[in-house]
């Protein structure tokens, strides 16, 4: 939106560096926040921000099929020049028109290592927070930036898959995920197995733009030899972590149908 404000003022940004400036402020506010209430309690643990590229593929289909929308709610009158400058557009009724982009697939985590290095010196890192920067390889193998949106729940599980991390404790604005959501028959889910997850997930129960990618990114982690994926509200993390709250996905265990 920054950018879209400042055209013809200053130099336009394409998007993958729009996702560099955001990883840094924001990853900034994060480690402040977290450095005083360390302080606060005692705790002498380092923090830092770690700028994060995630691997995608430029012959991923989702190239041909942008699907996430960004910026500014636009007018019908305001999408003209857009649509003759080849800039994909889709209507979010009743609010107007938004931009599109790709979101493809994140592969790799191109400061996997170093982040390794970093908490293995017991160092808190702050990373890949909007799904990561997004660039591939060119013909040389030299990284280069592209215009993309990479789903933060399943650049988070790559990383963690590839720290041989445990659990991932998923953080949102619900306790826990639901069948038929907002209807009579919502239902929390306290436990999942991959199975059933994959399940509810083929029936629609999981909307494509808040709990889909958070389920995807589960069934992944957990496929990859992750024990646990947890979600819940950002508020309850402890009692998620407790087992108190949640939906808790985990292999193919046995769970009580009612719940």
């Amino acid at each position: 939106m920054r950018a879209q404000t400042a055209k013809d003022r200053a130099y336009d940004l394409p998007l993958d560096v729009c996702v560099a400036q955001s990883q840094g402020e924001i990853g900034y506010l994060i480690q402040q926040s977290l450095q005083a209430l360390m302080q606060r309690y005692g705790i002498p643990r380092p923090v830092v921000t770690m700028l994060s590229q995630t691997l995608v593929d430029r012959e991923d289909p989702h190239f041909q099929n942008p699907s996430k929308p960004i910026g500014f709610y636009l007018s019908e009158q305001d999408t003209q020049a857009l649509k003759a400058q080849g800039v994909r557009l889709v209507e979010e009724s009743p609010r107007g028109y938004r931009r599109v982009v790709p979101s493809p697939y994140p592969l790799e985590i191109i400061e996997a290592k170093a982040i390794e290095r970093l908490v293995n010196t017991g160092t808190i890192v702050i990373a890949v927070w909007g799904g990561g920067i997004p660039v591939y390889r060119d013909e040389t193998g030299t990284l280069c930036g592209i215009e993309a949106v990479v789903d933060k729940d399943l650049a988070s599980s790559v990383l963690a898959v590839s720290l041989n991390i445990d659990r991932i404790l998923n953080l949102t604005s619900v306790d826990h995920a639901t069948l038929h959501y907002r209807s009579s028959k919502e239902r929390d889910l306290l436990s999942l197995s991959v199975s059933q997850a994959r399940q509810h997930l083929a029936e629609g129960h999981f909307a494509p733009g808040s709990m889909g990618p958070k389920i995807e990114a589960a069934i992944h982690f957990v496929e990859q030899g992750g024990q646990e994926f947890i979600i819940t509200r950002t508020d309850k993390s402890k009692e998620g972590l407790d087992g108190k709250i949640g939906t808790h996905i985990r292999s193919d265990l046995k769970v009580d149908p009612k719940k």
